[in-house]
């Protein structure tokens, strides 16, 4: 790969159907083998940014022959990375662990399961797959109210799977909210039978276009009908609006985590974590597995423009770690860039040679951060995931030392009195809390950490029970991917796609029109339609496929598996295709 050119100084758990949880997953299958390799003529790519989709790409390619470069301005791994907290360790211990947000790896995951088989890791079996572990319990915290605990059993016999077998699990899991009106959890129940039965272009133009705000009339029903089946199940899992969020895309959520929680389709239990923090369990021995294949690493380099010329990409301008800036060049460009940082590398006249790249400024990000506190004292809080469905910002959590049975906390980690990590994603960022009255965007990140803390206290301590003490409090580190915040500039690095209705229309492939690019990123058309680790593990595969079916490789493709499909459903799927050409509505919509 040349390079020339002139120098110069130049950053889920829970939801009310996923919570149907108290059903049982499916033993996980067995290790996939790594594909042959196979040879691709010395051909060169250029992988433009290290996290999950890049990093994908990179391992795909170069299992089957092709000399991959991969460039990353910040750090490998991008949102799904750990990282240390600086200056805190003490006593020749490791540094505190810090994230972007909590890993969530769920049993509806299958192609992100299968590249973590097929990364090494001592004494693993299958890899850094073993390394993922089930949480015993989620908690979804009410402020005021009495918390609702429920079970998370492990992989299991799948179970009946007819329409009336779905209903009855729904109503049985849902009547558990005791505040729920039984009238509004029978409403929700139809609502999903709507919604699974439906056909997919009935889901990809009628529901794609309806708010899940609307789909579920979420104005007309109570406070707590709002809170938990309306924003519980978007804004935070999915860092969207109920209010704007597509019915295509919390549907088909909703629909996996049903499904894998009856038994059917999942590669495991319904929600999985790691046992460690995401560097020393999956990102480290990826990036190691990847350089034994060839991989070049360029850390620190900063893609600024892709260079377009004679109908093909002729080159990709990058400012390397000394702050000089060299031409790239390469066969071949696999862009996996989050879209926010890859539009601006793309001129106009790529967008005029290709219309869906100019589609792609259509697309929204939103923010989704995490905080870590670290406490002195292990919280008795849950054995899982907490939802503090009631909290102004919207707060997902999981106290993660007793997740990492292997690591001493208070020995490994920090100054020898921090025993446990507290890490909290904060989905709303533009409502005001409670301490200050302004929205997390308005405040500095000091206050932010202590909005967050008082938010957690006021959904945890509320029962006569006192689980999160100031006393406790070590400290706390807020993703460093977010500057400016309480100054009239926020910004943030490492932002969110969401899907407001229509985005699946404006979701790009793999594949582009021009004949040397490709694309990679949670925000390319894959099967499972969200912004996950899934996602961009998936494009990644996709466009890996997309530049073999170019050279016209013999090269084993990527595996791709889609999201669960239940067979049982296709008669009334195959029904609802015909009312749905008919101009009819699907035969259970009834208002």
């Amino acid at each position: 790969m040349a390079r020339t050119g002139s120098t110069r100084r130049t950053f889920v758990a829970g939801t009310a159907a996923a919570g149907a949880v108290a059903a049982l997953g499916v033993e996980a299958p067995a290790a996939s083998a790594a594909p042959a390799t196979s040879a691709a003529g010395g051909q060169s790519v250029a992988v433009l940014g290290g996290g999950v989709a890049g990093l994908t790409a990179a391992h795909e390619l170069a299992e089957r022959g092709f000399r991959v470069t991969l460039f990353e301005r910040r750090a490998l791994g991008g949102k799904a990375r750990s990282m240390d907290v600086p200056d805190s360790a003490k006593g020749g211990r490791k540094p505190l662990p810090a994230e972007h947000g909590f890993r969530f790896i769920p049993g509806i995951y299958h192609n992100l399961p299968d590249t973590m088989r097929r990364i090494p890791f001592p004494g693993n079996r299958h890899g850094v797959w073993d390394n993922l572990v089930a949480p015993k319990e989620m908690m979804f915290a009410r402020t005021g109210q009495e918390d609702l605990r429920l079970p998370m059993p492990g992989a299991g016999t799948p179970q009946p799977l007819t329409l009336d077998d779905i209903r009855r699990a729904l109503t049985g899991v849902l009547g558990t909210f005791q505040r729920l009106p039984a009238r509004e959890v029978a409403y929700f129940v139809d609502r999903l039978a709507v919604f699974l039965t439906s056909c997919q272009e009935r889901r990809d133009n009628q529901w794609e276009s309806t708010p899940w705000w609307t789909f579920t009339r979420a104005a007309q029903m109570s406070y707590d009908y709002q809170r938990i089946l309306a924003v519980g199940v978007t804004r935070n899992i999915v860092a969207t609006k109920a209010e704007e969020a597509s019915t295509r895309t919390v549907g088909s959520l909703l629909e996996a985590f049903l499904f894998n929680a009856l038994g059917r389709g999942a590669d495991g239990p319904l929600d999985r974590i790691l046992n460690a923090p995401t560097n020393e369990a999956w990102i480290d021995p990826w990036v190691t597995r990847l350089r034994s294949l060839g991989v070049e690493f360029k850390v620190g380099w900063t893609v600024r423009e892709v260079t377009y010329g004679g109908g093909k990409v002729m080159g990709v301008q990058v400012e390397d770690a000394d702050g000089g800036v060299q031409s790239v060049t390469a066969d071949h460009y696999v862009s996996a860039l989050p879209v926010e940082h890859a539009r601006p590398t793309w001129s106009a006249a790529m967008r005029a040679a290709d219309p869906q790249l100019a589609r792609c400024d259509q697309l929204r990000t939103d923010w989704m951060t995490g905080i870590q506190f670290y406490l002195t004292e292990r919280p008795g809080i849950v054995h899982g995931h907490v939802d503090c469905i009631d909290s102004q910002w919207s707060l997902t959590a999981i106290a993660q030392a007793e997740h990492w049975p292997q690591r001493a906390f208070a020995a490994d980690y920090g100054d020898g009195t921090v025993v446990d990590c507290l890490s909290v994603d904060i989905s709303e960022w533009d409502k005001p809390g409670i301490l200050y009255g302004r929205t997390a965007k308005q405040c500095t990140r000091e206050e932010v950490a202590r909005e967050v803390w008082a938010q957690l206290k006021a959904a945890l301590n509320d029962t006569g029970k006192t689980v999160l003490s100031d006393s406790k409090l070590h400290s706390w580190f807020l993703d460093p991917g977010v500057s400016g915040i309480g100054t009239p500039n926020p910004r943030n690095e490492d932002e969110l796609l969401i899907h407001p209705t229509g985005t699946f229309h404006n979701r790009p492939s793999a594949a582009t029109k021009i004949p040397n690019f490709y694309l990679a990123g949670d925000y390319v058309a894959v099967p499972i339609d969200l912004a996950t680790m899934e996602g961009a593990n998936t494009s990644g595969r996709l466009a890996a496929n997309a530049l073999l079916d170019r050279v016209g490789s013999s090269a084993p493709r990527c595996t791709v598996t889609p999201l669960y499909s239940a067979p049982e459903l296709d008669f009334l799927k195959n029904s609802d295709r015909l009312r749905h050409r008919l101009g009819l509505p699907n035969v259970f919509d009834v208002g």
